[in-house]
């Protein structure tokens, strides 16, 4: 790309080079593509930690662990006493006493269900570190493209949020009576994740398209229909959250209908509000049908990314979408079969990636 330096063209040569670096191109030293593909890399473990706290959640191991330890929390326990010592702990809380222990919990059970939220939490300390050490190494290289470094400063406070909205999570579901977490934390959780999630790809293919153009000026807007179809996708996106918090998955095992009716009795007479956020029927329903109205939004966004040029993205999208309505048809028709409701969320990550990037490319300049 050449960029025309005001002034006169045929100045002479002792003024100056006819023609010079633009005024917001990248520092020599910086490498937009190499940090863009670190920046993969971190999207894909995400991806994997969303699968894995799908894992957790749905195994009911979330609440295994019952102490916070950033640093030494990263080795279980080695010895037997170790572990009765945990479990003695787990024994204490109101899930054990209710729910696990009545069912007869034993010491190996508790060993299955700690190691899906060791695994978990463990997951989040490498993603931490996998962001934080490359980050540091780029930036004493001067290898991150100028104006880009506060954004992935952001990134990676968010992910140490991650973490604090995560204990906040476990705890909710510690003391009183509760026998699990509060879904509205989940959902803060999850939807940070998720979050960040699109903040990582949005980067990524910022700096890629640098890495093409080598102008700073050149990085997408967030435009009216992408923030439109972001918000009609964050929307199904929470409802799911509080779906697989008030395990509501399990208020029916039928599609279309629910309790022989296309539009069932939700119970709102005790309050609309109450009833569409927390009870898990009604819920349940909303998360259903919403999910075409997040359709048509994307189905719109799809086709607007093709008239920019971008194929790939729109058919990234269409695939996204349709595969998860099917899972979640699956997963409801199945009575919420482990693996099936694990691809649901999994395949609700890359839904995020390929919105991130339908989103991105009608935001880019000239689009």
């Amino acid at each position: 790309m050449v960029t025309r330096i005001p002034g006169n063209a045929h100045a002479h040569p002792s003024n100056g080079p006819a023609t010079a670096p633009a005024r917001d191109a990248p520092h020599a030293t910086a490498r937009p593509l190499a940090v863009a593909r670190w920046l993969w890399i971190v999207a894909t473990l995400v991806v994997l930690m969303v699968v894995v706290g799908g894992i957790t959640r749905l195994t009911e191991s979330g609440l295994s662990i019952t102490e916070w330890k950033p640093v030494t929390g990263a080795i279980p326990p080695l010895t037997q006493g170790q572990w009765e010592a945990e479990f003695a702990a787990y024994r204490q809380i109101p899930e054990y006493r209710q729910v696990t222990g009545p069912a007869g919990m034993t010491l190996a059970d508790y060993k299955f269900i700690y190691f899906w939220e060791w695994a978990h939490r463990l997951l989040g300390r490498v993603i931490g570190l996998a962001f934080a050490l490359p980050l540091a190494w780029f930036w004493l290289r001067r290898a991150i493209p100028a104006g880009y470094l506060p954004r992935l400063l952001a990134l990676l406070a968010l992910g140490a949020l991650q973490g604090v909205f995560g204990w906040f999570m476990v705890r909710s579901g510690l003391a009183g009576t509760r026998t699990s977490v509060s879904h509205f934390w989940l959902s803060i959780h999850l939807l940070t994740a998720l979050f960040t999630l699109a903040g990582l790809v949005w980067t990524a293919l910022d700096l890629r398209r640098l890495q093409l153009t080598r102008d700073a000026a050149t990085h997408a807007r967030l435009t009216g229909t992408g923030l439109l179809v972001a918000t009609v996708l964050f929307v199904q996106l929470l409802l799911g959250a509080w779906v697989a918090g008030l395990d509501a998955g399990h208020a029916s095992d039928s599609w279309p209908l629910m309790g022989g009716r296309l539009v069932p009795d939700l119970g709102l007479g005790g309050g609309a509000l109450r009833a569409l956020t927390s009870d898990p029927f009604a819920v349940h329903w909303l998360h259903r049908w919403w999910a075409f109205v997040a359709v048509a939004a994307l189905v719109v966004l799809a086709r607007r990314v093709r008239k920019a040029g971008s194929r790939p993205a729109s058919v990234a999208i269409h695939c996204a979408f349709g595969t998860q309505i099917l899972l979640g048809i699956a997963t409801v028709l199945t009575g919420v079969a482990l693996w099936i409701a694990v691809l649901h969320q999994l395949v609700g990550a890359l839904l995020v990636i390929a919105t991130a990037w339908g989103v991105h490319v009608i935001g880019r300049r000239g689009a």
